[in-house]
């Protein structure tokens, strides 16, 4: 029994049991809460375990032996008394892959050739540490081929068995350019002997077609010609074949696919390439459909051959897809499916089911069956993938390829490489990780082989559960009080009964008053502080989410956590914290470890600690001489000439002008430019920063102002006006236009001020004149010597009219 049962929680009022809990992050080890060191290695491959007897603290679980490597070393635990054993592998059978060609070198037999390498290998597998290999695959020339012809005898294919007739001399003709060792069989196919599959009345079983037509009683299956290196004997027997008949359109092929994979020693197979070419014209029947002639049992996979013919087929139902795909896979068979063009997308669908397959398009008459079989062999035979067997629980497997032309594959992808010709060589990384370990710690085996191929890898599974140090283990010892448990690997594992880190108490004794007495510090109420559980009248603290972080102490009273920090660091990052209290560092004081000893970080460019201004506290000066500043009393922003010595760059920095505004990045980027709107935005001095208001004028006899100051963190800082004053400068334009206009104006002025002192002294006169002329008196009587200018003459004759 687990002793960790028994542990009793006192900081809730409710008993709880501690489970093994696995977790992902970063403090995994930890919070698995191993018992011992088989436990903890199996966590993941960073715990380690230590077995130094002296290595746990007061108060610290059994549990906190187990811990990544590094916390380990730094907890004191030596690297001599960690256990952390590793995965290993070793190759058991290497043969090479075989280079050869047809031309050249003996004949070989199937078993002398390889053409994958390694065969054999044993894993010692640790708990998350993943074990990879390289599998190299070698497609070798002039390999061995078995080629099966099935074909489909229904009256509807009466043609094509005419041209399959010739088949077997011009097939071993044309493959012999490919292998020199070449066998072919062949097998036909009709439907289940039972309605409605086809007629059962005693004339249709004789002789299923109508008419005069001669035709073959109907059959499921029949093995004609075992495989045979022999072209004209295939000629001979398949020239004997009749076609016979059924009801329905889908045929039974699946039923003889079915017997033709798992009929090995009938059929003939060799250990080489094994190529299956389903001919038909039809659809196919599957696994549900033999309910329609009363046949409800599933297919058992088995062989049924008797004298060469499938005798259960009114027995057993048809075979699943996925049985047929196991069966194939199982006896290593490729498939290729010659179908009309009619039924090309169903067998295409097919195809996609079944790994290692091909589809042709067959004639109307099977007149291109060799070239179709040649084109779906060298397809077939390009491409090599890999597939495992069943793993045991927890194992997984990944897959890496490495193709021609430097093409890599991951996940689904990398089991496979493609357009691979004879002598073409690819590999394949493969890691395999085990994530627990099995109940029944036993080597287990798995294969791996290219589908298609009988070649296979043998990989021998072995389990680190358990560690090295636990082999050495005193059962009874007297390390656990008394022999009541076994020392091993530090620590004692208790035997039946018995609790406590030294097994000191039974399990009877757990829950007793007098023995969480001894958990209560100085008689108080709190159990370990409320920090920790009471084991066996021994406190036994709590576990941290952070692994860095612990409990201690004989009552947990005391942590690592909890001192005092400085910087958001614990004792300012110059000590340990050891039962809240800061150990600090060589050089270091204060609660926090936060006060340095050390002066030279005082000393000015003079030699002197803080330039004889001010005072060295804890690595920092503290100056004296408020108008002084700086790390070490160096700086005086208010000191005379600040202002004329930081004038250039200022200038050049706020309004690119200046005698150093062509080399302004370079030298003025020792201060931080901030830009204010007005003077009444500057900042005003204030004790803890002193500074320096400053007026300059520069070239243009333009005024600008600014501050300079420094600091606690000795930023040297410039507020400025974004805007200088400048003098006004006369506009000439306007002053002309002004001049010349105000003459104008004058001059017309003046003419009118004339024109109207004329008006004026016109009007006078000629008021004057007509005075005076009002005033004259002329004499009215005619003048003597006046004489009139007009003479008057009258007619006489004029009477007026």
């Amino acid at each position: 029994m687990n002793p960790s049962l028994f542990i009793r929680n006192h900081t809730s009022p409710v008993a709880h049991v501690h489970f093994l809990l696995l977790c992902t992050d970063g403090t995994e080890c930890i919070k698995a809460n191993a018992k011992s060191c088989g436990e903890c290695i199996q966590v993941s491959e960073k715990c380690g375990w230590c077995t130094d007897h002296e290595f746990l603290k007061q108060g610290e679980p059994k549990s906190a032996r187990c811990d990544d490597l590094e916390s380990l070393k730094k907890k004191g635990c030596s690297v001599a008394k960690i256990e952390n054993p590793r995965g290993s592998q070793t190759v058991d059978k290497d043969v090479p892959v075989t280079n050869r060609s047809k031309a050249g070198g003996k004949k070989l037999t199937p078993e002398q050739i390889t053409q994958i390498q390694p065969q054999k290998l044993t894993l010692n597998l640790r708990s998350g540490e993943a074990q990879s290999f390289n599998l190299k695959f070698k497609r070798a020339e002039d390999y061995p081929i078995d080629l099966y012809y099935l074909m489909d005898l229904s009256y509807s294919m009466k043609d094509d068995l005419e041209n399959v007739k010739n088949l077997g001399t011009s097939l071993m003709y044309e493959m012999s350019k490919i292998t020199s060792d070449f066998r072919i069989g062949f097998g036909s196919f009709v439907e289940k002997t039972v309605m409605p599959y086809i007629s059962t009345t005693p004339a249709k079983l004789l002789n299923p077609c109508t008419g005069d037509q001669n035709c073959t009683s109907p059959f499921s299956y029949k093995n004609v010609l075992k495989l045979t290196n022999d072209g004209q004997q295939f000629n001979t027997l398949v020239g004997q074949q009749q076609i016979s008949g059924n009801l329905d359109s889908p045929e039974g092929g699946f039923d003889a696919i079915m017997q033709v994979a798992v009929c090995g020693e009938q059929i003939g197979w060799r250990n080489v390439t094994r190529l299956l070419v389903f001919s038909t014209d039809a659809g196919f029947h599957f696994a549900g459909d033999g309910k329609l002639g009363g046949i409800v049992l599933p297919n058992d996979g088995k062989c049924h051959l008797e004298n060469n013919m499938y005798t259960m087929s009114h027995y057993y139902d048809y075979p699943s897809i996925a049985h047929l795909v196991q069966k194939l896979s199982d006896n290593n068979i490729q498939t290729i499916f010659a179908v009309t063009e009619e039924f090309q997308p169903v067998y295409k669908e097919l195809k996609n089911l079944i790994p290692k397959s091909a589809v042709g398009t067959l004639s109307a008459n099977s007149s291109n069956v060799i070239n179709l079989i040649i084109d779906a062999y060298n397809s077939l035979s390009s491409e090599v993938i890999l597939e495992n067997s069943k793993l045991p629980d927890g194992v997984t497997i990944a897959y890496q390829s490495h193709c021609k032309n430097g093409v890599v594959g991951e996940g689904e992808n990398g089991r496979k490489c493609s357009n691979i010709s004879i002598g073409d060589e690819v590999s394949f990384n493969i890691s395999v990780t085990a994530h627990k370990c099995p109940k029944q710690n036993k080597p287990e085996t798995i294969k791996i082989k290219p589908l298609g191929f009988t070649e296979e890898v043998e990989i021998v599974l072995k389990f680190i559960c358990e560690c090295e140090c636990q082999k050495t283990g005193e059962a009874n010892s007297k390390m656990c009080h008394n022999g009541n448990g076994t020392f091993e690997c530090g620590a004692c594992r208790c035997n039946d009964g018995r609790v406590g880190r030294l097994c000191e108490c039974s399990s009877d004794e757990v829950n007793s008053d007098d023995l969480d007495a001894n958990c209560r510090r100085d008689n108080g109420t709190d159990i370990c502080s409320n920090n920790g559980d009471c084991v066996c009248g021994t406190c036994e603290c709590k576990k941290r989410d952070n692994p860095e972080e612990r409990y201690s102490g004989e009552y947990c009273e005391c942590d690592n956590f909890n001192c005092d920090r400085s910087n958001n660091k614990l004792c300012g990052g110059h000590g340990r914290c050891e039962c809240r209290v800061c150990i600090c560092d060589t050089n270091y004081t204060g609660s926090a470890c936060d006060c340095s000893l050390d002066t030279t970080t005082c000393l000015a460019s003079n030699k002197q600690i803080c330039n004889g201004r001010g005072n060295c506290e804890c690595g920092t000066c503290k100056c004296t001489d408020p108008k002084f500043q700086g790390p070490t009393c160096e700086i005086c922003p208010t000191c005379p000439g600040v202002c004329a010595e930081h004038k250039d760059c200022v200038q050049c920095r706020a309004f690119g002008t200046g005698e150093k505004k062509e080399t302004c990045e370079r030298d003025c980027g020792y201060f931080k430019l901030i830009k204010v709107k007005d003077r009444d935005k500057l900042p005003q001095p204030v004790q803890a920063f002193p500074l320096m208001h400053c007026k300059e004028r520069d070239n243009n006899d333009c005024w600008f102002y600014y501050t300079y100051m420094v600091d606690n963190n000795t930023e040297k800082i410039v507020h400025v006006v974004e805007k200088r004053e400048c003098p006004d400068i006369a506009d000439v334009l306007p002053i002309v236009a002004g001049v010349v206009a105000g003459i104008v104006l004058i001059g017309l002025a003046l003419l009118l001020i004339w024109k109207l002192l004329m008006i004026i002294h016109d009007r006078r006169e000629f008021a004057k004149f007509e005075k005076e002329k009002m005033n004259a008196r002329w004499d009215t009587g005619e003048n003597p010597i006046y004489k009139s200018a007009v003479t008057t003459v009258v007619n006489p004759k004029y009477e007026g009219k």
